[in-house]
């Protein structure tokens, strides 16, 4: 745990999404994180302008004003470059998807999670770093939870929010093919057939159908947790701690914090602790 020197010079990349979203709050945070430390203000207009700014941030600390998509953005970003070890990172939460960040300990309010910036001391945590050079920072779920954007509906979101002509056409083209009656809903997916290596040890194989894998980083590994498909009684789940995680079998979705990848037909996890560092309250 390492002291945070309110005097730090502060890049604050603030998210397009949370300008649209939220002007009054971004306002808050731009005057309490300026009344407290030297401050370069970056409004990247979409993620290529947002890269660029982390890229050349220099000497100045990172602080993201933005949701968990935002802050997932720039905590990517800094793994592919390999600077995220040594790159303590802050965050102020802005708009409407904010587990993630409320889940590591950031305050949701506007003053306090600015105050925690510029008072806080970092903290370094675990990840999960895959095969695809992707990171995972909260939970991870096979198959994806239902109920929530992909990566894809949330990029349409925001690009909708944008441009109106943009969202009244999309309106347009649900209300046309909401209209045939007889259109039947397609069923949410069944018990899949993977097979759930931990630390090189089979947990479950392919002839043993499954309902959700969940992975979550933390402590001296990570928390693996299978539930068999089961007929009848609830089949008990299965569980490990492990460093290595790899699940292969037919092609499947899953969801890493906010973001649902795939298909895949395998891919592996590695435990990497203490591999990022947060700022939060002391």
């Amino acid at each position: 745990m390492t002291e945070v020197a309110a005097s730090d010079q502060l890049l604050v990349v603030i998210d397009p999404v949370a300008r649209r979203h939220d002007g009054e709050s971004v306002r808050i945070a731009k005057d309490v994180l300026s009344a407290g430390a030297t401050v370069k203000l970056c409004l990247p207009d979409g993620p290529e302008e947002f890269a660029r700014a982390l890229i050349r941030r220099g000497s100045r600390r990172p602080v993201v004003v933005g949701d968990d998509r935002a802050f997932l953005r720039a905590v990517s970003l800094l793994h592919r470059q390999r600077e995220l070890a040594g790159c303590a990172l802050s965050v102020v939460p802005v708009g409407g998807a904010l587990s993630l960040v409320r889940s590591l300990g950031v305050p949701t309010g506007t003053v306090a999670a600015a105050r925690a910036v510029l008072d806080g001391v970092e903290r370094r945590l675990d990840l999960l770093a895959d095969d695809s050079d992707g990171v995972v920072l909260g939970d991870l779920r096979i198959p994806p939870v239902t109920g929530h954007p992909g990566a894809a509906d949330q990029d349409a979101a925001e690009e909708s929010s944008s441009h109106p002509w943009l969202r009244t056409c999309q309106s347009l083209v649900r209300t046309l093919a909401a209209r045939p009656s007889r259109v039947v809903s397609t069923p949410g997916p069944g018990p899949s057939r993977l097979r759930v290596e931990v630390d090189g040890v089979t947990l479950v194989d392919l002839d043993q159908p499954v309902e959700a894998v969940s992975v979550t980083p933390g402590g001296s590994g990570a928390r693996v947790e299978v539930r068999p498909a089961s007929v009848g009684a609830e089949a008990a789940p299965l569980e490990a701690v492990a460093r290595i995680i790899t699940v292969s079998g037919a092609h499947f979705r899953y969801r890493a914090d906010a973001v649902v990848s795939g298909p895949v037909r395998t891919r592996t996890w590695t435990v990497r602790e203490g591999a990022w560092g947060l700022t939060l309250p002391g």
